[in-house]
């Protein structure tokens, strides 16, 4: 981080520079607020003055800075000694990101230069985030090409992808739905769905929306955080809290999330005392910090996440009545993927792409058999598992085409799958079918499958589809695939 030094004590800044740059940070040096002047550019990331200085204060130098090109852009930070509290809240006024009161306790120094670091990463990440989508979006003529670029950022943000595309009805209707909730900060969101299914995707997407947002997202996974240290990671801590704390306390996600959003994921898992705590962050836009005596006003939005049945846990005492009626006013449910088959192999080819060109493979399609096997397989792990078999394909095999062969441990999945530990399968049976001995259609081994399940079951495809470990919607796709070829034959 590029670090602006401003202080008239040659003694103290000379000390605090020599710290800074301990911790891989690189600082200039300057010895009053016209020399800063002189040397501020857009590449520093902090400026860190002192208040009282010579010719000019330091809070006018916070002034200054903010007229000239970059000066939003950046944190600054400014010192001063204990009986000057009135220029502290003058500076925070005056739109300073923190201060620090004299003498400078190298402890708090490092401990603000983080925050500031973490704080123009993720600004740095929006600026970028923002001025892609600006540039592409006046290259579109039409409200359907604006929109679609919408979802494939959104899914990039997440995933981490170059491209990425919504291929079905149902996504288009969830992602159109938060849109709807991107354009109301006031409204919580509860998103469920099971895990893979792209939950942060739509969280990130309510959040930036139009793309030109350049306000922070916070996640937090309530089921990674120890419930000890749960409340102060979300709400802060007041200075002499508890033992082991910073002398000076610590703000906690909702102050870093100040006029942006924090997105709670596995929001089950959030301890029940904590829930009455979070039901009032959302209602009266206020807490309180650990330890503190001080109402806190936030004005944030919520988002949540959850892969289990909250109703159920609600009905178990689990869960908080209120606290789940109240975040399910904006409500989402993300279906898995094994019920948006039409999916599967577009997704799989836009993962195969990805990860045959970085790893330089040949791959550019899937082979015909081999889409059969992925469209027979129920992805427990929906689309995350789809991206991780696409990225191992990529790693362990080379050719032009995605083959059988390049899927085994997929297909003894799906074998698992459909004849479980304890379930017996009288398709196997020698009197009823046999393996050839050499080759193996796997259309046809799958059909004859289907076939004998209906039969078994009356043609009672719901019994059938339940005994074969696959979705009524599957098994209608396979019978209506099995319809086409025999009318083509």
């Amino acid at each position: 981080m590029n670090i602006l030094l401003v202080e008239d004590d040659q003694d103290s800044r000379i000390q605090m520079a020599n710290f800074l740059r301990e911790l891989d940070h690189s600082v200039v040096e300057c010895r009053d607020g016209y020399e800063a002047l002189e040397a501020f550019t857009r590449d520093f990331h902090m400026v860190l003055s002192d208040i009282k200085m010579p010719r000019i204060s330091g809070i006018e130098l916070l002034r200054k800075i903010s007229s000239l090109p970059g000066g939003q852009e950046v944190a600054t930070v400014l010192f001063t000694g204990y009986g000057d509290m009135e220029s502290a809240i003058e500076a925070l006024r005056a739109g300073a990101y923190d201060y620090l009161l004299k003498p400078i306790n190298v402890k708090e120094l490092a401990a603000v230069a983080e925050r500031v670091a973490k704080h123009q990463s993720l600004c740095r990440q929006n600026r970028i985030f923002s001025e892609k989508t600006d540039n592409q979006v006046k290259t579109a003529t039409k409200d359907s090409q604006l929109e679609l670029y919408r979802l494939k950022e959104a899914c990039t943000r997440t995933v981490g992808l170059d491209q990425a595309s919504i291929f079905s009805d149902k996504m288009r209707d969830v992602f159109g739905q938060a849109y709807k909730f991107h354009t109301d900060r006031s409204i919580p969101v509860l998103i469920q769905g099971e895990t893979g299914t792209g939950k942060e995707v739509v969280a990130r997407y309510i959040h930036f929306g139009n793309m030109q947002c350049m306000l922070p997202f916070v996640d937090i996974n309530c089921a990674a955080l120890n419930p000890g240290i749960f409340e102060s990671e979300l709400f802060g801590y007041e200075a002499g809290s508890f033992t082991g704390g910073l002398p000076k306390g610590q703000k906690g996600k909702l102050d870093i999330a100040k006029g942006g959003t924090v997105f709670l994921d596995e929001i089950a898992e959030l301890p029940t005392d904590l829930q009455a705590k979070l039901l009032r962050v959302i209602q009266e836009k206020e807490f309180y910090r650990v330890g503190g005596l001080r109402k806190i006003k936030t004005d944030i939005r919520i988002i949540c996440a959850t892969n289990v049945d909250l109703f159920t846990r609600m009905e178990q005492g689990a869960f908080r009545k209120d606290l789940y009626y109240r975040l399910k006013v904006g409500h989402l449910v993300i279906p898995p993927l094994r019920e948006r088959t039409e999916e599967i192999l577009p997704l799989a080819r836009m993962f195969l792409n990805k990860f045959a060109c970085k790893r330089g493979k040949r791959f550019s399609g899937i082979c015909d058999s081999a889409a059969q096997i992925m469209l027979t397989y129920d992805w427990p792990g929906n689309v995350r598992e789809l991206r991780n078999a696409m990225e191992w394909v990529a790693f362990m095999h080379d050719g032009v085409e995605v083959k059988p062969s390049h899927l085994g441990v997929l297909k003894q999945a799906i074998t698992k799958s459909i004849f479980p530990d304890n379930s017996p399968s009288p398709v196997l049976d020698p009197e009823h079918f046999s393996l050839p001995s050499e080759g193996l259609d796997i259309e046809g081994f799958f059909s004859k499958i289907v076939l004998q399940a209906l039969e078994m079951h009356n043609r009672n495809k719901t019994k059938a589809a339940r005994y074969l470990g696959i979705s009524w919607r599957s098994l209608d796709c396979r019978l209506a695939r099995l319809r086409k070829q025999q009318n083509m034959k």
